[in-house]
Parts: C-alpha cells; sequence; structure tokens
C-alpha cells in the first residue's frame, strides 16, 4: 500500500551494500522531485499555532548526516530554550564520532552490522556524553577541498578497510587496525583539537559540551510505536541505522502525536525519524500527507493536483502501521525536527517541520507534516524526558 519505487533501492543499498549512505540520500531526494503540484503554495493558508524558536536551515550535502543534523538542530533548540546563547554544533563531529565507534562495533560483529553515514537520532546524545561537542566553526568536516560534504569515497574507504580487518589475514586482530581506521576517517574529516579558543576561552570538546551546550544527556527519551512489541516497555529497534542496537521506548501510535503536541506545548520540539519515501511527500512544495487513494489509482487530473490544497487523507490504524514497517514500505530513511505546530485553511493540524536539505523548497527549508503521516512513518522520536505526558512518563517509568 503506498508502495514507491525507490523502497527495494534504499532497502538494498542500505541491507547489502551497508555502506554509500550519501548516495542512498542523493538518490532519495532526487527521486522525491517528482512529487509536486505547480502552484501549491498559493492553495494553501496556513496559520502558526506553536512555532519553537531554532536555529537557520543548514543542508547535509551529500552525505546521509540528517540524524546528526536533525538532533543536533534539536540540541541547539534546547540551548534556546534553556536560555543559553544558541550556536552551530559541528554536526560532523558528532558523525565523526559515531563512525569511530560504528567500525569498533563492525569488527567486533564479524562485519554483521551495518556500516556507512546513516545513523540514528540516539546516535547525537550517544556521542554528546562520550566525545562531548565541538562548534561548527572549530570542525565544519571540509578537510579535502569540497564546500560542501561529500561522503562517497571516504566511506568507500573506510569499507575497504574494515572488511581487511574483519578477514583477519594474521588470525589474529593487532590493535593497529583503530589507528588506520581512525586516520581514514581523520583524513577526510579532519584530526580533533584536543583544546580550542572559543569566545576568548580555551575549551576541550567535553568542556565545551558542559559549560557551553549545557544539556544532560541522560535528560533524553526516544520512543517508538511498534504492536509487535508490549505496550511501556523497552525494546531495541530493528531498524539497519541502529547499529548500537539501542532501545526505545514503546507506545500505542496515538501517543507518539499525544507525547509531540505535549512537548511543543510546553516549549520542547523534537527530533523526527522515519520515511519520507511516499508519494503524498513533497519536498519541493512542503508538504507531507497520507493521500486516502492511492497513487496508482489516480487518474491524470488526481496525480497532477496532489498537492493543490488540503487533500483527504487515509485513515491510520496500528495494523497498518506495523504491516507497512514489516514490508519495508516504512523504513528509516531520514530524520528531522519538529519546531511546532500550524493549521490550514480547513483548521486541520500539520507539524512545522525543518529539514537539512538546504533552503531550497516552497517554505525556505521548511515543511508542514500532517499528523497522520506522523503516525503512519514514523520510526522514532526523541525528546526531552519534561515533553512527555505525565501519564505516559508513569506508564514507561521516566523519572
Amino acid at each position: 500500500m503506498h508502495k514507491f519505487s525507490v523502497k527495494p533501492f534504499l532497502a538494498a543499498t542500505m541491507l547489502l551494500a551497508g555502506i554509500n549512505a550519501g548516495f542512498a540520500q542523493d538518490y532519495l531526494v532526487n527521486s522525491l522531485k517528482n512529487n509536486q503540484s505547480e502552484n501549491s503554495k498559493d492553495s494553501f493558508e496556513f496559520t502558526e499555532v506553536i512555532n519553537i524558536e531554532n536555529t537557520p536551515v543548514k543542508s547535509q550535502g551529500s552525505s546521509g548526516t540528517c540524524w546528526s543534523y536533525s538532533a543536533n538542530s534539536f540540541i541547539e533548540s534546547e540551548m534556546i530554550r534553556m536560555g543559553k546563547e544558541p550556536i552551530e554544533i559541528s554536526q560532523i563531529y558528532t558523525a565523526r564520532n559515531a563512525y569511530i565507534e560504528k567500525g569498533k562495533n563492525y569488527v567486533r560483529m564479524h562485519g554483521a552490522i551495518t556500516l556507512g553515514d546513516g545513523g540514528a537520532l540516539h546516535d547525537v546524545i550517544n556521542m554528546y556524553r562520550q566525545y562531548g561537542a565541538l562548534p561548527q566553526s572549530e570542525y565544519t568536516g571540509l578537510n579535502y577541498g569540497t564546500k560542501s560534504n561529500r561522503f562517497a569515497e571516504m566511506q568507500t574507504m573506510a569499507q575497504g578497510l574494515l572488511e581487511a580487518v574483519v578477514k583477519n589475514p594474521n588470525g589474529e586482530l593487532t590493535p593497529n587496525w583503530i589507528k588506520a581506521y581512525t586516520a581514514v576517517i581523520d583524513s577526510y574529516l579532519g584530526e580533533v583539537p584536543e583544546t580550542f579558543k572559543y569566545k576568548g576561552k580555551t575549551y576541550t570538546p567535553q568542556t565545551f559540551a558542559k559549560e557551553v551546550v549545557g544539556i544532560n544527556a541522560d535528560d533524553y527519551v526516544e520512543i517508538s510505536s511498534f504492536k509487535d512489541h508490549p505496550y511501556y516497555t523497552k525494546f531495541t529497534l530493528m531498524v539497519p541505522d541502529n547499529w548500537s542496537l539501542d532501545q526505545v521506548y514503546n507506545v500505542k501510535m496515538n501517543e507518539l502525536t499525544d507525547i509531540i503536541d505535549n512537548a511543543l506545548k510546553k516549549g520542547y520540539s523534537v527530533a523526527w525519524a522515519g520515511d519520507v519515501s511516499e508519494k503524498g511527500f513533497s519536498w519541493t512544495n512542503g508538504v507531507a500527507y497520507i493521500p486516502a487513494k492511492d497513487y496508482k489509482e489516480m487518474n491524470p487530473q488526481e496525480k497532477e493536483a496532489i498537492f493543490k490544497g488540503p487533500q483527504p487523507e487515509m485513515e491510520i490504524t496500528e495494523d497498518l502501521r506495523q504491516e507497512a514497517f514489516d514490508n519495508y514500505n516504512t523504513t528509516d530513511d531520514h530524520g528531522m525536527h519538529i519546531v511546532g505546530i500550524t493549521k490550514d485553511q480547513n483548521g486541520k493540524e500539520y507539524y512545522i517541520i525543518k529539514n537539512s536539505w538546504g533552503a531550497t523548497n516552497d517554505y525556505q527549508g521548511y515543511m508542514y507534516m500532517t499528523k497522520n503521516f506522523v503516525k503512519y512513518k514514523t520510526t522514532a522520536i526523541l525528546l526531552h524526558k519534561g515533553g512527555v505526558p505525565s501519564s505516559i512518563a508513569k506508564k514507561l517509568d521516566i523519572k
């Protein structure tokens, strides 16, 4: 249902090749170019209800680092919420550290785990806790002559090195492989400074995280919803990019949007991970919804007008959500940042979504996503535990 032809390709790229998520991301963006209607913006009248302050839109370039851009954007909004001066956190410093840890896991698992650019929202919190943070000005990741991220060559070289390690030609691994692997990553992204100056003061990545960014990594929770696991317990989210095998809290489908609504009303933004490879997702027009009618059954006029103003949507159920995940129609192909709520001219609510593909669409890098889309296509959300409704927090034993 609502199957999109990019799905088998992306699944093959991510699951079988295990590398080059940047290429998969480029393919994803290009595949969405035809999802648009002429003059769509003129057919919608959006009125903001809530708009959480956030930092300027960025571009992840040719890299599969949406997870780092979205979750670091989320942390930047957390700084604003806490009364701090927002800074641009280096997204590629976070990604660099995740690549190092991912390489270690790949070798420990004898190659039986995902590599490449892709990651999960919790990776940003985990790397912040372990490695600290750097401002973008101190670590751009552009150490090889490009003006934007372009990771395919680096990931191919890193993959080849780790595959050679896993083959174990000496019959016993030496400690040198991790030095060689780190050198490959750092030759492309840059070596990490032990200390640096920011506004006249000297910091390490750890002291910068503690004294300037100032969030507590233990305050953040990741939540999903799948009916094949007991509700109000934790489970391991079985998606390829969960290379660290982290566990997430499980709630009922409708509670996903209840949690997001509560968080936004209390001033907390939310990091979002999910599937955008749908005919009802238009990056160009900045609108995402689940059409009531299957795209294959639409006539040419209906297809042409798919994003011309508010449209009826399919009713989403927990069974439908689970089925889409189980048959690969829902995959973890993108991460974005939920920063508010808006209403269309009919009074229907949408989430305001900040993307990381640059300010290149009808809404200068932002989108409007229906709650039905979120219920159907979310793989996980990340937020401060203070944004979780007390009744749900109690069921999850979140204190």
